[in-house]
């Protein structure tokens, strides 16, 4: 585990002073279940990671959008600390790659989920702060997050395709979409869901996701497209 500690901080650009935090930081619950010896996994740190993320973002948009409302303030950090965006960053990183999962995690593409490697993202930025402070741990999220904060302001990327495709049901049909989930697939765990979105219960799109709100987004997005196309 020592190489792969080590290659984890090239990727991250930050030297750890107490690698346990780090190697901890990316040690999946299920992890423990096979190696009773490992005294503790990441949500500890996910849970600060969390917080100090908000804050670091918080600020940040404070001081840089000093014409913009609490409600957009509050959008645009929604949108960059999501689960997507966050697993995102984590896949620039590779930290998928050091995730400590189960066999049997690792076997359903653990390393490739997206609330798994975004929940990482946290426990990693956790473990910076506790080890370097907050001025590293704002620095790597200047780094591996801020960026992304310009285009999702110009192109209002905050606003979620579920409330963009209401105002436009309501614009072209002065109606509103209703959703519909056709399948579920897997066990609880680890459930697939597909849902269409219909308007005056025409499916004008259908999506598949990890939860009903990710398959629900995914079918608004196509609806988007068959609304815009229809135009």
């Amino acid at each position: 585990m020592i190489n792969q500690i080590n290659s984890l901080e090239q990727n991250i650009e930050i030297e750890f002073t107490d690698k346990v935090l780090l190697e901890t930081s990316v040690t999946h619950r299920s992890y423990l279940n096979e190696h009773r010896e490992i005294p503790e996994h990441n949500e500890r740190l996910e849970f600060l990671g969390d917080a100090v993320l908000e804050l670091i973002v918080s600020d940040y948009l404070y001081k840089e959008f000093l014409d913009r409302a609490e409600g957009e303030l509050t959008s645009f950090r929604s949108a960059l600390v999501r689960t997507d965006s966050l697993a995102e960053s984590a896949k620039n990183l590779r930290i998928g790659e050091f995730l400590r999962l189960s066999r049997g995690e690792e076997d359903s593409g653990g390393r490739e989920k997206d609330y798994l490697l975004a929940n990482a993202f946290e426990a990693v930025l956790g473990a910076i702060y506790l080890d370097k402070g907050y001025e590293e741990a704002k620095n790597f999220v200047y780094r591996t997050l801020i960026p992304k904060l310009g285009e999702i302001v110009e192109y209002r990327l905050d606003i979620d395709n579920k409330t963009k495709i209401q105002e436009l049901a309501q614009s072209e049909y002065k109606t509103t979409p209703t959703y519909e989930v056709i399948n579920e697939q897997g066990p609880d765990h680890d459930k697939t869901f597909t849902v269409v979105v219909k308007i005056d219960d025409k499916i004008i799109g259908e999506g598949t996701g990890s939860s009903k709100q990710k398959a629900e987004e995914r079918a608004a997005e196509v609806g988007i497209e068959y609304i815009e196309s229809k135009k």
